[in-house]
């Protein structure tokens, strides 16, 4: 692995997915994944205080609605984390920033957005448009 300089963004000048992109990517997955795990780590120990002491009853609901505000924001974590590992795993493979539909580059814009991105923007359109039209309303 190499060291990167704090100031290197990855740049169309590049090979794509050269050594130093592949480094960044996982770097900045690893930052977001360590960020993810350690709000959750707060969460818990927020939720793990004891149980709620409001008598007032509409005090009570709204600190079981931001509960499960928390609770529900924790679960989308959770599923984001597993894409991060996904993401990594594909850095590994050697299919990170690859669309998985077409085999194409992603583009450096679109992994810098959403690093964790599986389709290029083309594909995703594609895939989003098929999802409107045939969803069940």
């Amino acid at each position: 692995m190499i060291t990167l300089s704090p100031d290197y963004r990855p740049s169309e000048d590049e090979e794509f997915m050269n050594e130093q992109q592949l480094t960044y990517f996982r770097q900045k997955l690893l930052h977001w994944r360590m960020d993810l795990l350690k709000e959750a780590g707060e969460t818990l120990a927020s939720l793990s205080e004891g149980g709620i002491r409001e008598a007032d009853l509409t005090d009570r609901a709204t600190v079981e609605t931001d509960r499960a505000f928390e609770l529900r924001t924790r679960d989308r974590a959770r599923k984001l984390i597993i894409k991060i590992d996904m993401a990594l795993a594909r850095i590994e493979d050697g299919s990170y920033g690859y669309c998985e539909e077409t085999g194409e580059p992603i583009g450096l814009q679109r992994l810098e957005a959403r690093p964790i991105a599986t389709l290029s923007l083309e594909a995703q359109e594609r895939h989003e448009r098929h999802e409107k039209i045939y969803r069940d309303d």
